[in-house]
């Protein structure tokens, strides 16, 4: 069994920074890409940024500035650290990891369960 779990959401004042982490457990071979999502109301799922095991980085348009994913290969953890939020980054935000869970064993995406974020005016 794989579990990838966020942590760090929270109601944030505009202008204001926040650190969300996701750490991924259980049987685990490699990891491959690790990112974050963000659904925001009545809108879909859109990509954030996201980080190859090599540490090669990428960032949608709109994050591309405020947001800083960064990843700890040993612990199977990664961040995304925003910056001078705005409300419309409010949105649920959502981990997702490419994991092949045993030698041999095809790559599959796994994702959180998600972390609200609230940038209030």
């Amino acid at each position: 069994q794989v579990q990838v779990v966020e942590s760090g959401g929270g109601l944030v004042q505009a202008g204001g920074s926040l650190r969300l982490s996701c750490a991924a457990s259980g049987s685990i071979f490699s990891i491959s890409h690790m990112g974050w999502y963000r659904q925001a109301p009545g809108k879909q799922r859109e990509l954030v940024a996201v980080i190859t095991s090599g540490g090669r980085t990428n960032y949608s348009d709109s994050a591309a500035g405020r947001f800083t994913i960064s990843r700890e290969n040993a612990k199977n953890t990664v961040s995304l650290q925003i910056t001078s939020l705005k409300p419309e980054d409010t949105a649920v935000y959502y981990c997702n990891a490419g994991i092949r869970a045993a030698m041999g064993v095809m790559l599959r995406d796994y994702w959180g369960q998600g972390t609200q974020v609230t940038v209030s005016s």
